[in-house]
């Protein structure tokens, strides 16, 4: 029997509704409008996708967003000025500097400048930190998306067995740590896995549920995982383009064969991806009420 699909479009609508009526009452009872800033530097075609979707979503939800777009060659201590300025903005929340920035630029320093309050995207130590040691925090937005989907599609995360495959800093340690916490949409034992795994099939076949984030394309197939397995694939690789030069994409996992063992899984795209906005403007809201003190 083919798998149960889990939507991550669906589900992050169903959360921009919640969002949106959320904002509705900050605005109405407590004069208060979140506010969010995205810095990109340079003309990464993607780079300037994600931001746009991210500013179209800021307004469909009615946050107040600026967009601050630099050349490339800016210099790093102007950035690091406007990171400060931002930091100082009593109309702003939450602050966003699209990843990558150009190599002469210091990523960490950035990412380091921008103030604990305000970094929803969750990458600053301090929030990191917290998150480790299971206190209130900005979760980083993919696996606080993953829970989420996990969440709301009833999947069984207490005691299970989880495989996490990948362990960059935005998505594999984090997502690896919080399903080890004892919360909603954790409490399981976790196996991190990478691409020096020895066995990596060994360990998948056991699981019961797989989160792939390593970034090559189906590299999980049907023989490496167990009927009724859950399956969450975060990869986004281009494999080719259709005739009209549109981009073909896979996910991590092989999508066709492994839904047919699995009983839940999400697509590429259309699974993962959306929820990673959504949960960057649940955080701007969060944080609009902790500046705020509004509980």
């Amino acid at each position: 029997m083919s798998a149960k699909i889990i939507s991550g479009t669906e589900v992050a609508k169903a959360i921009r509704e919640e969002l949106k009526g959320e904002v509705t009452e900050l605005k109405e009872k407590h004069n208060i409008v979140p506010g969010l800033v995205t810095i990109l530097v340079g003309e990464d075609p993607a780079s300037q996708s994600y931001v746009t979707a991210k500013n179209k979503t800021a307004h469909a939800l009615g946050i107040h967003s600026e967009q601050v777009t630099l050349p490339a060659d800016t210099d790093e201590k102007d950035l690091l000025a406007l990171v400060d300025k931002y930091n100082r903005d009593p109309k702003i929340n939450g602050i966003l500097v699209q990843l990558p920035l150009p190599k002469h630029i210091n990523e960490t320093k950035v990412l380091y400048a921008i103030d604990p309050e305000k970094d929803v995207d969750g990458f600053h130590p301090v929030n990191v930190g917290k998150m480790v040691l299971g206190e209130q925090c900005y979760l980083p937005c993919t696996p606080h998306g993953i829970l989420e989907l996990l969440k709301r599609s009833g999947v069984q995360t207490k005691g299970a067995e989880v495989v996490v495959i990948g362990r960059s800093n935005i998505v594999g340690k984090p997502i690896a740590n919080l399903m080890l916490q004892k919360r909603e949409a954790g409490d399981a034992t976790v196996t991190l896995c990478h691409t020096r795994t020895k066995d990596m099939a060994a360990h998948c076949k056991r699981a019961d549920i797989i989160i792939a984030a390593v970034g090559v394309p189906k590299m999980v197939t049907a023989d490496m995982v167990k009927d009724g397995v859950v399956v969450i694939d975060v990869g986004v690789n281009r494999i080719g383009k259709t005739a009209d030069g549109k981009a073909i994409l896979a996910g991590d996992v092989d999508f066709d064969a492994v839904k047919e063992k699995a009983s839940y899984i999400t697509p590429v795209p259309g699974g993962v991806g959306p929820m990673t906005i959504t949960m960057l403007m649940k955080n701007t809201v969060q944080a609009a009420r902790q500046i705020a003190g509004v509980k």
